[in-house]
């Protein structure tokens, strides 16, 4: 869908971006996200984070393998969003098997990053909840939020993440919020729902790619994040926000597809 994310050519053409320097990017906003995540949760953590890195890893290694392809640290993106997701007490055999499935059939079997149809990291997420009874999500806390924001500072500087989707999706929370809970909940709605709007939500690869498109997916990922929140209170459940990330990626092509529709037919009756 967003092939431009791997295209040497077309995103040198573009805006300068290569993969790796792309890859890079992601990593250095992620540094933050998951440094607070390792002093919250404690040294239980690192296992989580060291499992979901060596498994995305290795699967990355085994199907450069089989294409010929060198490794690359595209999947190391998902293992850290992952990680940052799920509380430190989860198994370490169930964040491989969680991890393995997402990856794989979330970005690998597609070709890799930017040839797939959904977040590999929302994938995994939503594979765990799925798979493992009982699993719960990790729900962010205000600092957490905080060191959310040089990484958003930064994806939005380099255009490596819509605004247009951000906004949207905003506005959706934050008349929710308003009706729900009035405007004394808004900060704890932002705080429990920036990172998976950020990570998820606003990935340029499971997201529409046309202007007009981004607009739509945006206020649809928040009407489903609205719809999925089961949480009491001003906050999101980060459930609700992997779940909405991935029956929104469903829908991006087609919201594509009728907004360049729309987009020739004006054309043709302006032209």
């Amino acid at each position: 869908m967003t092939g431009w994310t791997l295209d040497p050519f077309r995103m040198r053409q573009r805006s300068g971006w290569t993969p790796a320097r792309v890859t890079v990017a992601q990593l250095v906003a992620l540094a933050a996200p998951v440094a607070v995540s390792l002093v919250e949760r404690g040294t239980a953590q690192i296992a989580v984070l060291l499992s979901a890195v060596v498994t995305c890893l290795i699967w990355e290694l085994a199907f450069g393998l089989i294409r010929g392809r060198s490794l690359s640290l595209h999947t190391a993106t998902v293992a850290l969003i992952f990680a940052v997701l799920v509380p430190a007490s989860i198994p370490v055999w169930q964040i491989v098997v969680a991890v393995s499935l997402g990856v794989v059939f979330g970005e690998l079997v597609f070709g890799g990053r930017g040839y797939g149809i959904v977040s590999g990291a929302a994938a995994a997420a939503g594979f765990l909840v799925f798979s493992f009874t009982g699993t719960e999500l990790a729900s962010s806390s205000e600092i957490m939020a905080l060191a959310t924001l040089p990484g958003l500072v930064l994806l939005l500087a380099g255009g490596l993440v819509s605004w247009r989707i951000l906004v949207s999706v905003t506005v959706v929370l934050v008349i929710a919020g308003l009706i729900q809970d009035g405007a004394s909940g808004l900060p704890s709605l932002a705080a429990t729902a920036i990172f998976g709007v950020v990570f998820l939500i606003g990935d340029p690869v499971a997201g529409a790619t046309t202007n007009p498109g981004r607009w739509v997916f945006g206020l649809l990922a928040g009407v489903l994040i609205v719809l999925f929140d089961t949480a009491a209170g001003p906050v999101v459940a980060p459930a609700a926000v992997v779940f909405a990330s991935l029956l929104a990626s469903l829908f991006a092509p087609l919201i594509d597809h009728m907004a360049v529709a729309l987009i020739v037919r004006r054309r043709a009756r302006h032209g």
